[in-house]
């Protein structure tokens, strides 16, 4: 069943889901979505927000919702999410991110299977991160 989109559905409200493309930030495309819905469909004004912010260097589903629907958006924050990821053994940068170039490199011959997946085990769950030094939240955010 095709869904036909109209401007009117658009205001009354509809939850949009996205796969955010790398290095765009989840305002950017927020925005793109917004000027392109409000072209096409001739909209002047036309609400749109987010339901989470992803990482510029994170790829994944985002949640848009529209009109009325973005009332819905704390709710759809709540709702539990599953995170994939990609990671590089044996090298660290003072970011802990992709953000800085790898400062550090260690041997990974020590490694074993039975280690990575008992050290996973520690990321499961309900965890309290410690933000790095280049976290939004030190550095004017």
């Amino acid at each position: 069943m095709d869904l036909e989109i109209t401007k009117e559905l658009l205001q009354e409200g509809m939850i949009l889901p996205f796969d955010k493309p790398y290095k765009w930030t989840s305002f950017f495309l927020v925005h793109k979505i917004r000027y392109y819905l409000c072209r096409h469909y001739g909209i002047k004004k036309l609400k749109v927000g987010h339901a989470g912010t992803l990482d510029p260097l994170a790829t994944g589903l985002l949640i848009l919702c529209t009109g009325k629907a973005t009332k819905l958006i704390a709710g759809i924050q709540e709702m539990p999410k599953e995170y994939f990821a990609e990671i590089t053994l044996g090298t660290s940068t003072p970011s802990y991110d992709l953000e800085t170039k790898i400062d550090k490199t260690y041997s990974t011959e020590h490694l074993t299977r039975e280690l990575i997946d008992n050290t996973i085990l520690k990321f499961k769950g309900k965890i309290n991160q410690v933000p790095p030094l280049f976290s939004a939240k030190y550095v004017e955010g």
